[in-house]
């Protein structure tokens, strides 16, 4: 149960570790980091301050899957070898999807998002 967990501790994790490119992108801009206004600076970001800030707000949208999935082994005792080797390698896809989207390599990152997502629809399939 604690490798599902850590897992998902992790994943939360990345939603904050993911912000630390957006602000490094902001705070290159000219008039540096806007703490005042930083998503209406943000909504002016390009290039890799756009894609940080897409990898960043994807980090929340993956966590409410992983979420589910993670909640669901838990409450039905599902919690198995490989419901813990699933989260991992969800873990992992998600690292690689984000290092995907930072450096540009679209194809490559929807093949990560991809696999993260069918990981979460195993882990759901298996509760059943």
């Amino acid at each position: 149960m604690s490798i599902l967990i850590i897992c998902l501790l992790i994943t939360v994790l990345l939603t904050i570790i993911s912000k630390f490119p957006v602000a490094f992108a902001m705070a290159k801009q000219s008039k540096g980091y806007d703490n005042r206004q930083p998503r209406t600076q943000q909504s002016e970001l390009t290039g890799f301050g756009a894609r940080a800030l897409g990898a960043h707000k994807n980090s929340f949208e993956a966590l409410t899957v992983f979420a589910t999935a993670s909640l669901a082994a838990l409450a039905t005792n599902h919690v198995t070898p490989l419901m813990n080797q699933l989260a991992i390698a969800f873990v992992i896809a998600r690292l690689i999807y984000h290092c995907c989207y930072l450096f540009d390599w679209s194809t490559l990152r929807s093949l990560f998002f991809t696999i993260g997502y069918v990981i979460c629809l195993v882990m759901l399939w298996m509760c059943l």
